[in-house]
């Protein structure tokens, strides 16, 4: 996907990034961007405040898909995708949003036009998502479950 390209490309980072790097990058491209480093003009400030804003955002990001932070997470999401039906669904540009009965939701990525109409025109959207999209694209958990 563009985005996951793009924020990789910005932090300056490949696509086995772990965490540990992932936060020293943010750190060291924060320090640098920071607005407050840019006093001496208006210009420059706004357009380092516009940069640390990208480059907060692709740190969360990738972040969300990094594998150690999908690892965390894998009972409660194998938990979601086996015994949940799906709420709703909707795909947009590549990006398949999923919430699920139990109140989570997914984002999955690089999902290509064609599996989203097969799952449209699917008997079971349950069944053909756990076959063909949960486990076969990138995703993010996009809604955090609320423990009680």
């Amino acid at each position: 996907m563009k985005k996951i390209v793009d924020y990789r490309k910005l932090l300056g980072v490949q696509k086995d990034a772990e965490l540990k790097e992932l936060k020293t990058i943010y750190r060291n491209l924060m320090k640098e961007y920071h607005p407050d480093k840019f006093q001496e003009s208006d210009e420059a400030k706004l357009a380092a405040e516009t940069k640390s804003k990208e480059i907060i955002e692709a740190y969360h990001f990738l972040v969300s898909i990094a594998p150690e932070t999908l690892a965390g997470s894998i009972e409660e999401y194998t938990s979601t995708i086996t015994s949940c039906g799906i709420a709703d669904y909707n795909w947009a540009g590549l990006v398949l949003t999923v919430h699920f009965l139990d109140g989570s939701g997914y984002e999955y990525f690089e999902v290509p036009k064609a599996i989203y109409v097969k799952l449209v025109n699917a008997d079971s959207p349950g069944r053909f998502a756990r076959r063909h999209i949960f486990n076969s694209f990138p995703y993010r958990n996009i809604v955090k479950l609320e423990t009680a």
